[in-house]
């Protein structure tokens, strides 16, 4: 495909610009012709792309989203939509996938499976949703719920980010002045110490160790510490990785409840949009267990689809997997299935959940400071202790 810049005017003869992808510049000239454009310039743009392409974030994929569907609900075509994007998009690799996009529905592909193609940037839940639409020709209305259940998804992890990243520097932090006092301050006391041949008190001794040990063996720690970064790294690619690393995520004090309430509330969030959109109850679950981002509560949506093929009720086959889901939210989804109302329960409950991810949240920081102010005093003031108390005897007569 060649990229060609153009400038035509439009059937009311205002002057516009762009870009096409094409396979030739005849190909440009017959597009630009069927679309009504009167074509005043037209030129081949040399291929400058970089050898790392411009990353596209989830934010600009809910921009261009919320716009296709307001323009989509004004009556313009799809394929006009996505081109009057692309032309104004700042991400070089996005406005490329938008522009492929046009072309590929303009050429009677079905919109769903041209996003299918790129599932960098638009998920399975994301492609179902739409194919859902083109069945029942709600295209706008269904791009504007994707457009909401992104933000929501996308607002969730920026809250918890936000949360984290207080006790994520106060803990880096922590580290580095450890390592520093140690390895910088601690050796300029030991000469005095040894000098005056002082009794040393045991924690003295024990940091003295710890120093001589991080000095003498430092190609040994960074080894270490790259070694534990790669076999995190590739690690949590494995099953036996990924299940012991979810295992921590659910199960350690005090952020264990929190992960367990941030999964349920994306499930149930993305089962509710789901079935809300038309998506059948199998493939509405299917989707939801890919989108757990946790292997267990993965393994029990799996679980309670295959209890669902034999014929049994949802929360009949929740009720399976207490050690993962609370017992009220089985209960609030049992009504729904009783009273045919599933759908509105659903997002009762997601609604519910994300009040209780953000109170999480809360009640977590609120925990986790204090703990890592006193965690940092404790060891900083440790080591304060051990250099003074050599220096407090030396000071004393006899």
């Amino acid at each position: 495909m060649t990229t060609f810049a153009y400038q035509a005017r439009d059937p009311l003869g205002h002057l516009t610009s762009g870009t096409l992808e094409v396979e030739s510049r005849d190909d440009a000239l017959a597009r630009l012709k069927r679309d009504g454009f009167q074509v005043v310039e037209l030129n081949e743009e040399e291929s400058g792309q970089s050898l790392l392409p411009r990353r596209v974030k989830q934010a600009d994929i809910i921009y261009a989203t919320s716009q296709l569907a307001v323009m989509v609900d004004t009556g313009i075509t799809l394929s006009a939509a996505l081109g009057s994007i692309a032309e104004h998009e700042q991400n070089a690799t996005l406005k490329e996938v938008l522009l492929d996009l046009r072309g590929r529905v303009e050429s009677g592909e079905d919109f769903s499976t041209a996003l299918a193609r790129y599932p960098q940037h638009f998920d399975k839940t994301f492609v179902s949703l739409i194919r859902s639409s083109e069945q029942t020709g709600t295209m706008a209305e269904m791009l504007e719920t994707v457009s909401g259940y992104l933000r929501s998804q996308l607002e969730t992890r920026q809250k918890i980010r936000a949360a984290l990243a207080y006790p994520s520097v106060m803990a880096v932090l922590a580290v580095c002045v450890t390592i520093f006092l140690l390895t910088y301050i601690l050796p300029k006391f030991e000469p005095l110490f040894t000098r005056k041949g002082a009794k040393l008190p045991k924690p003295t001794i024990v940091m003295m160790a710890a120093s001589d040990l991080l000095i003498d063996y430092w190609y040994v720690w960074i080894a270490l510490a790259i070694a534990a970064f790669f076999t995190w790294f590739f690690g949590r690619r494995t099953e036996p990785g990924r299940k012991i690393i979810d295992w921590l995520k659910i199960n350690t004090p005090i952020i264990g409840p929190m992960t367990r309430k941030v999964t349920i509330s994306r499930s149930i969030r993305t089962l509710g949009t789901m079935v809300a959109s038309g998506v059948s109850m199998l493939d509405a679950i299917r989707l939801t267990a890919e989108v757990a981002s946790n292997w267990y509560y993965e393994q029990a949506w799996l679980r309670v689809l295959e209890q669902i093929t034999q014929g049994n009720r949802i929360c009949d086959a929740l009720k399976a997997e207490d050690s993962l889901f609370p017992s009220t939210l089985v209960q609030m989804i049992g009504a729904g299935e009783e009273t045919g109302k599933l759908e509105k329960v659903l997002n009762k409950v997601s609604v519910f959940y994300d009040r209780e991810v953000e109170t999480s949240l809360k009640a977590t920081m609120s925990m986790i400071e204090p703990l890592m102010i006193c965690a940092m005093g404790f060891v900083v003031g440790g080591i304060a202790l051990g250099l003074l108390m050599p220096i407090f005897s030396l000071s004393r007569p006899g």
